[in-house]
Formats: C-alpha cells, structure tokens, sequence
C-alpha cells in the first residue's frame, strides 16, 4: 500500500471517528440510565477487541491489509447509521461489540500497515509524521463537529460520519499507481 495513501485514508477515518467518539456518549444517555450502563457498553467494546485481536492478526496476513481497512470502513459506516436509532441499552451493547472487533480490526491493520511501510532506519520520524496529520484531522473533526451538533441533531453527525467512513472505503480500494 502506498504510505501516501495510507496516511490520507487514516485521517479520513480519524476524521469520521473523532465526529462521533466525543458526542456519542449524548446518544448513549438516552438509551442508558445509570453509569454502570455506560460502564458495560465501553467494556463489551474493549472486551470485544482484547478476545478478537489474535484471531484478526492470524486473518491479516492471509486477507492483507487492505481487505481488512474496507472491512472496517464500510463496517463503521453501516454501525453509524444503526446507533442513532438504538433507544434500548441492548441496541447499544450489540453496537459496542460490533465497533469493537471493527475498532480491533482497524488497529491491527493500521499496526502491520505501518510495520511494512515505513523503513526500520526512519521509523520513528515517519510514524512521528504519520500522528501528526492524523492527529490534525482528528483535532479539526472534533472542533468542527461541536459546531455541526449546534445546528444539526446529535443523530445527523452518525450519517454524516457513516458517509465519510464509506468514502474512505472507496478511497482505500483505489489501485495505488506509485510505490512510496
């Protein structure tokens, strides 16, 4: 995969994950009652991710990378449309595992992507450069949404989010034409 484009298809999905992350927990509030609610829905989502991990790396290296990041894309989106229409707490924990093994699918992708990527002498500095566009988009998703969710519902931001995963999608099956 070209690092290039790896780089712009993380921001996107760090972009479309820091529009939902910060505000989801409004959502979670009409579906729950109590903090050990909420408290369930996160652990099913770590819980989830922790027991899927080896599973997933075993499937990586024989799917690749790639496979897996549309997995992910187009999984996020398809969950981001469902949970705004989650009003039961047990609509939220399926949710949460789900975005789990998606969430887990994604670091591990993301990890191997960049163990064969960048070059064992660079790495630090290109995996330095590697969080700091990531982190930039994450950062303006996040500012941006706050003033979204003023003008739109707390819902609207999951479609909005769900297209920009399923853009991402797309945009990580685009044949690379360069190598680096």
């Amino acid at each position: 995969m070209n690092y290039r484009r790896f780089i712009i298809y993380q921001g996107t999905v760090g972009m479309a994950a820091s529009m939902i992350f910060p505000f989801y927990v409004l959502l979670l509030k009409n579906a729950g009652g109590s903090y050990s609610q909420f408290g369930w829905a996160y652990g099913l989502f770590a819980l989830t991710a922790a027991l899927s991990y080896s599973v997933i790396g075993k499937f990586a290296d024989n799917a690749g990378d790639n496979a897996l990041l549309v997995v992910y894309s187009w999984g996020m989106a398809l969950v981001l449309i469902a949970f705004p229409l989650a009003y039961e707490i047990w609509h939220v924990y399926v949710l949460q595992i789900v975005m789990g093994l998606l969430g887990a699918v994604q670091k591990n992708s993301e990890k191997t992507v960049l163990a064969r990527s960048v070059k064992k002498e660079t790495a630090g500095k290109e995996i330095g450069r590697y969080h700091i566009w990531t982190s930039i988009g994450a950062a303006i998703a996040v500012i941006a949404t706050g003033y979204l969710v003023d003008f739109l519902t707390i819902g609207s931001i999951f479609y909005l989010a769900s297209i920009v995963f399923a853009w991402s999608g797309f945009y990580i099956m685009k044949r690379d034409t360069t190598e680096r």
